[in-house]
């Protein structure tokens, strides 16, 4: 039995030797491979991933438009719904315009009404200024008829002397005289009667001129558009049509309606929020860096930026725009109070806002509130 067994051969020299050489050879090539591979990774960060600062602490934001009624009246027709897509002009709602068409239309009596007083006026001043020239008439033939007065006068007075020279000579009897005499206080009174007429029309006349200075001071300087009660009512003409054009409520901007607050019937008070409009084509991206990571931050700097709600595969190009002036605690409504004894140093983040290609946008639309990952290249600076 044991002749049948077989003993087993001892290795011999040359296959000791030649498996630690194989073993040798084998650690080498994996050092080779990973020191390769540690140079390439080490060249790709360099090249594509050196002076990157990231986070994916970061949301979609957009300046959106809040949609108000500017005038006080019952809903007669809502014409989007939420989450509708609009343009810039597109009606949103209308209004009940009955009062408004109302108010239009005692505005133009009003302004029809002034323009009225102000023609009336008008003619008021005319009729004041040939008054006046008329008064000035009455003067001239006043002054006239005193200078004929003062004539009679004179002739009066020179026949009654040449009859008392020869009063006693029997050639004039006492009734002549009586006679001249008589004449010559007729021609006076006459005279007194033409200056006391020159007085009353130069009283007439400033009369006048005073009429026609306050008939001049409701128009002077103005025209039929200039004057003050005109104007007052065009200008509550022009309130009554842009009041009746607010009936029509339209979209401030391109976007996407939400937050619709209104129905039909409903009466809503002027300044009433009625929706908001968001701008997706105008969207932007606040991201909140870490302090640590400001060092080489810039305005202007590229960035790329990936959204959870289109994956990897899109790739968004932006760029630095802004950068906040404080901390979100800063501002919070009850700021962190580190003067207390229990105070631990939390990392602080700052806002950046980022631009994003708007063609970008137009191929991949996002929506307000999605998170996004930032990423800055910051080689340039």
């Amino acid at each position: 039995m044991a002749e049948d067994t077989a003993a087993p051969t001892p290795d011999t020299p040359e296959e000791n030797t030649a498996q630690p050489e194989k073993r040798k050879r084998l650690l080498r090539i994996l050092a080779i491979a990973v020191i390769a591979i540690a140079l390439i990774w080490g060249l790709w960060y360099f090249l594509t991933q050196a002076g990157r600062v990231s986070t994916d602490n970061a949301y979609v934001g957009a300046d959106s438009a809040t949609v108000t009624a500017l005038i006080s009246a019952p809903v007669k027709d809502v014409r989007v719904s939420g989450t509708q897509v609009v343009k810039k002009g597109d009606i949103l709602v209308i209004l009940d315009d009955a009062d408004a068409r109302l108010a239009v239309v005692d505005a133009e009596a009003a302004l029809r009404q002034a323009r009225q007083r102000y023609g009336q006026a008008s003619a008021n001043a005319d009729s004041a200024r040939a008054k006046v020239s008329a008064r000035g008439a009455d003067i001239s033939q006043a002054r006239a008829r005193l200078r004929d007065a003062d004539a009679m006068v004179a002739k009066a007075r020179a026949e009654l002397a040449r009859r008392e020279s020869i009063s006693g000579t029997g050639a004039v009897s006492a009734e002549e005289l009586t006679t001249a005499r008589t004449a010559l206080a007729s021609a006076i009174a006459a005279r007194d009667l033409a200056a006391a007429t020159i007085v009353s029309a130069e009283a007439t006349r400033g009369s006048a001129s005073g009429d026609l200075g306050a008939a001049e001071a409701l128009v002077r300087g103005t025209t039929i558009s200039t004057a003050p009660d005109v104007a007052v009512a065009q200008a509550r003409l022009d309130k009554a049509m842009l009041d009746l054009a607010r009936t029509v409520i339209r979209a401030p901007v391109d976007g996407i309606v939400t937050n619709k607050q209104v129905q039909v019937g409903q009466r809503i008070a002027a300044g009433a929020p009625i929706m908001i409009v968001v701008p997706v084509g105008t969207a932007y991206v606040d991201a909140n860096f870490k302090e640590s990571q400001f060092r080489r931050i810039r305005i202007g700097q590229p960035v790329e930026l990936v959204s959870d709600y289109y994956g990897g595969d899109v790739v968004y190009r932006g760029k630095v725009i802004g950068i906040a002036g404080g901390t979100g605690a800063a501002f919070s409504l009850i700021p962190a109070q580190n003067a207390t004894g229990n105070w631990v140093k939390v990392v602080q983040r700052l806002p950046v806002r980022i631009s994003i290609d708007s063609r970008d946008l137009k191929n991949h639309p996002l929506r307000v509130g999605l998170s996004m990952e930032a990423t800055i290249d910051t080689r340039g600076n």
